[in-house]
């Protein structure tokens, strides 16, 4: 179940950042060729790459697609390349897990101060502080799914690079 979730979140993230270059094309039109530049295009394309980027966490840990140096531990038995995956992934949940726990917190004290961006559009801050929360979090319980994964003997995904 976790696994359609997380393909559908990777869908997402892909459909922000193609909205996100389609406002960013539209905003360079109308800046340079017609010289009627938009409020909006920006900052809606930031938190567009925000929100994809931290939504697409998880797909990009369990396709492996995230930056991995590996040459060391490729040179290791099967069993010591199994170990050093499983600690990687019990290091990014740490990891995650407390940055679950500072994104929610600024998002909660955004929220309730009613922070807002300072921009032209003056959008409340917690739009682009929540997806830190959302994302992490689901990269937390990502690693715990490789994790076990891992345990139950599934083979180490080798990622795009090969």
């Amino acid at each position: 179940m976790f696994d359609r979730l997380t393909l559908l979140l990777a869908w997402v993230a892909a459909v922000l950042f193609v909205l996100a270059g389609c406002m960013l094309t539209y905003e360079v039109i109308a800046r340079y060729f017609f010289v009627r530049p938009t409020i909006w295009a920006a900052e809606l394309s930031q938190l567009c790459l925000i929100w994809g980027a931290l939504v697409g966490m998880p797909w990009a840990l369990a396709a492996r697609r995230h930056i991995a140096v590996d040459a060391v531990t490729r040179l290791c038995a099967p069993i010591v390349q199994r170990g050093f995956e499983i600690i990687a992934m019990l290091v990014v949940f740490a990891f995650s897990v407390t940055v679950t726990i500072k994104g929610w917190d600024i998002f909660w004290e955004s929220f309730e101060r009613g922070r807002t961006t300072g921009t032209m559009l003056d959008l409340p801050a917690w739009i682009a502080e929540l997806p830190v929360a959302i994302g992490f979090a689901l990269l937390a319980i990502q690693a715990v799914v490789e994790v076990v994964g891992l345990l139950r003997g599934k083979e180490i995904p080798k990622g795009a690079h090969e």
